[in-house]
């Protein structure tokens, strides 16, 4: 990819020897997250510098977030000085999260002081609301400014923070020193530091779940009330247990210690985001008090965890860059997300987060959601992957044709196929936990970055079973045939099947979701949460209810002349008679302030996927699951 040109200028400063910040020398950090319950975090920066220009950064590509995701728009209340003389600046206009400014001759450092914003609502992964009157969750890239010139690996910093009375914290950092609600950490590289995200609150709980390893792990609670804290005996042993499936499966680990940084909050955005010792995951108020909720969300720790081996140890070249303002390249995330998905799913069942017969419940959910991906007629799965900092964002209307981050899903189905094939060819000597020994179980402890290649991947497959992985990979990829890869689940033992009776994961996933999913019968989903019951959040393409003429945004009102409520079964009752029937199933909608009639032409019933047994053949996907 060929640098702008104002990359090239600032390489050319730095190879010139013109003036920048030191980076032998440490810039100090001071956060005050004192009013974070309303949203506002404040910054004070050192930097030492030399007299003459000066270019600073704000982080713009976030590592895990695969985008120029910085949220520079809430960096606000920026001043320069230096003497104690305020200093002007401006913005570069090629690239926005670039700031210019002349340091006067005599100064040895530069002081900035700014206020974060954090986001009140919406948004995704750090532009998602992180604080709560009870909550912070800080992630050090959205504030502070490095100078230009250096390598993240290369700037030193001494981060502090300023916490609200009688909080607790946790974070990857170490500890230098406390007073009061002052701690300060001891000095971390960039790069250290942006992976280091620190989370603290007024309800906090931290539980052992390695105890007696030489290596810590952690699992940090922080929550809005003290009952959402309340993880049971038989939790705590499922992450005791993920710790030790985990590293049976890579032989290796890449942390000096590990800590899971768990936000359960209605209040804040929902997601994770890895870090080599620690994850940043965020979910719901309820997840260890609700059974329902147990179930969807069990995936989330045991995915971050590996990541720690996948995509923080072992990174695709495209995301290794050296700094946070060097665009990405994610043509390698079918293997950072996808492969990550697979192994964090299969950890679940190993660890007993789940039961093998739900996580089967949740693979026949995740495989008909690709096999109802009409877009795959036109874009390829590593589309996704190549233009994901764009998919991210994209709207949840009309997903299934424009398609959005399947690199995780299908990616997960085509891991599975790999992991079936090295069985088959093997006599059931080879498996991916053969792989995940070859890939990641070097250097023991190292937590060095260790960046590959698609060669690299294709070589260490072809290394543990004699093979053509590389056409057997790209054909996958490459692939725009209607029909999801699920070969590794009729490899497996099992095929994909549709009832008419929901699984245990379907029911849990509408109601933690909040939706009513009609997708695989006439083709439509429906939002049920309070503030937009009703409301249609995607239609399938060429479905039935597409050709009806039905559209995202709109809200149904009635199903052949009954009220709809998102509470009855009136929608479910009509799908059901009119199996065998030839009458339409007539929905009423309304867009905006219009009202519209649409006959569905659907006859065959209410359908959910489900994996049922082939007769006769092993089900290798039970030795798959099965605890090692």
């Amino acid at each position: 990819m060929n640098k702008p040109s104002y990359l090239i200028a600032l390489s050319l400063i730095a190879a010139l020897g013109m003036p920048r910040a030191h980076a032998a020398d440490s810039l100090t950090l001071d956060v005050d997250l004192r009013e974070s319950a309303r949203q506002l975090f404040h910054g004070h920066e050192v930097i030492p510098v030399k007299p003459g220009p000066l270019t600073l950064y704000y982080p713009k590509w976030i590592p895990g977030e695969h985008s120029p995701s910085g949220p520079l728009e809430n960096l606000a209340g920026l001043k320069f000085s230096a003497g104690g003389k305020a200093l002007t600046w401006r913005r570069d206009l090629a690239e926005m999260y670039a700031i210019h400014l002349d340091v006067p001759q005599g100064a040895s450092s530069l002081d900035v002081t700014f206020d974060f914003l954090s986001p009140g609502a919406g948004g995704s992964f750090g532009q998602s609301v992180s604080a709560t009157p009870d909550i912070v969750d800080l992630e050090w890239n959205q504030v502070l400014l490095y100078p230009a010139g250096a390598a993240s690996k290369d700037i030193s910093f001494q981060p502090s923070v300023q916490l609200p009375t009688g909080w607790k914290f946790a974070t990857a950092l170490e500890t230098a020193s406390s007073s009061g609600s002052v701690t300060h950490f001891k000095p971390v590289s960039l790069e250290n530091l942006v992976d280091s995200p620190l989370i603290a609150g007024s309800h906090f709980k931290r539980v052992d779940i390695a105890p007696g390893d030489k290596v810590p792990v952690h699992l940090n609670l922080v929550a809005d009330t003290e009952e959402d804290l309340a993880i049971t005996p038989t939790q705590v042993q499922a992450m005791q247990n993920l710790v030790k499936q985990a590293n049976i499966l890579f032989g290796s680990h890449h942390y000096s210690h590990y800590d899971f940084l768990f936000t359960l909050s209605d209040n804040t955005g929902h997601f994770g985001l890895e870090h080599h010792q620690s994850s940043d995951d965020r979910s719901w108020a309820d997840l260890y008090t609700t059974p329902e909720t147990t179930l969807v969300g069990a995936h989330l720790l045991p995915h971050e965890y590996v990541h720690s081996w996948n995509g923080k140890f072992r990174r695709p070249a495209g995301l290794a860059t050296p700094d946070y303002n060097q665009p990405m390249q994610d043509d390698l995330l079918w293997v950072y997300e996808g492969l990550t998905e697979y192994f964090g799913n299969v950890l679940s069942a190993r660890s007993g987060s789940i039961t093998p017969a739900q996580y089967r419940e949740a693979l026949a959910f995740d495989a008909a959601s690709m096999d109802k991906r009409p877009g795959r007629s036109w874009r390829p799965l590593q589309d996704t992957a190549d233009e994901a900092q764009v998919l991210y964002y994209a709207p949840r209307e009309w997903q299934n044709w424009r398609r959005v981050q399947d690199f995780y899903v299908e990616g997960e189905l085509i891991w599975l196929d790999v992991d079936t094939k090295l069985r088959e060819l093997s006599a059931n000597r080879k498996s991916m936990d053969d792989f995940a020994h070859a890939f990641y179980g070097m250097d023991d402890g190292s937590y060095v970055v260790k960046p590959y290649t698609f060669d690299d991947v294709v070589n260490t497959l072809k290394g543990v079973q004699d093979y053509d992985w590389r056409t057997f990979l790209r054909e996958r990829l490459d692939s725009t045939k209607p029909a999801a890869p699920l070969d590794g689940i009729t490899r497996g033992g099992y095929k994909l099947v549709y009832t008419d009776t929901p699984t245990e994961y379907f029911k849990a996933y509408e109601k933690v979701r909040k939706v009513q999913n009609f997708m695989f019968s006439i083709g439509l989903m429906l939002s049920h949460s309070e503030h937009d019951k009703g409301t249609v959040q995607d239609v399938l393409w060429d479905g039935p209810a597409f050709k009806a003429g039905v559209g995202p945004g709109m809200k149904l009102v009635a199903v052949n002349g009954r009220a709809f409520d998102a509470d009855n079964e009136v929608l479910k009752d009509a799908i059901t008679a009119a199996k065998g029937s030839k009458a339409p199933i007539r929905l009423l909608m309304r867009q905006q302030d219009t009202y519209l009639s649409f006959d569905v032409d659907y006859h065959d019933g209410l359908k959910y996927p489900v994996l049922t047994l082939i007769p006769g053949k092993t089900p290798s996907l039970d030795d798959i699951t099965a605890a090692h």
